[in-house]
């Protein structure tokens, strides 16, 4: 099933299941962004980030190999490359649920064994590497959270979402009656008051 739309020279095909559906969108349309959201999931994921520390996060599990490139001898007879695994279970119980929900979507996931797992071989030291891990865990759930909780809307920003519903309303009420009454012209039926 594919949906054919025509341009100047060439065709394009673009499958059914990509295209948004017209009453999907207009439900949408005027609302704020915030709305589609269950909104005790959202106080409870604000609350957490104002109180976020890196602290707060598990330890994991941290093994310890020999790093590769500049370094010497040093780097070939140490191991200091730290490679740290948190199971995603475990930071489960440290996370709200709108950025739990997100983790498995992380460029740092291990789907093998369910799990967030992160390199780092840049210091001299084991636990500078094994400190610049959790460091990048804590900027990943950052993200994590900055791409998936919106932020507040203003009570004006509702407002005006709540002006614009019901004056799309009043347009489409207003062009329902317009075509209801041309369509009783067309069949005689004037009403005359």
């Amino acid at each position: 099933m594919l949906r054919t739309i025509s341009t100047t020279s060439r065709l394009f095909f673009t499958p059914r299941c990509l295209i948004k559906p017209l009453w999907l969108t207009r439900s949408m349309q005027h609302q704020p962004y915030d709305a589609s959201f269950d909104q005790e999931e959202l106080a409870e994921a604000r609350e957490w980030h104002t109180s976020f520390n890196r602290s707060q996060l598990p330890k994991g599990y941290t093994n310890y190999s020999r790093s590769s490139g500049p370094g010497g001898q040093h780097v070939n007879k140490t191991e200091t490359k730290a490679t740290t695994v948190w199971p995603v279970k475990e930071l489960s119980k440290s996370l709200p649920k709108l950025v739990f929900a997100a983790l498995r979507s992380s460029r740092y996931y291990s789907k093998g064994n369910d799990s967030i797992s992160i390199q780092c071989q840049t210091q001299r030291s084991r636990s500078a590497n094994e400190n610049e891990n959790h460091l990048k865990l804590a900027e990943e759930i950052e993200k994590i959270y900055k791409e998936n909780v919106p932020g507040v809307s203003s009570q004006e920003k509702a407002k005006k979402h709540e002006a614009l519903r019901k004056k799309a309303y009043e347009a489409r009420a207003n062009l329902k009656k317009y075509k209801s009454s041309k369509k009783s012209e067309r069949r005689g039926n004037t009403h005359d008051s």
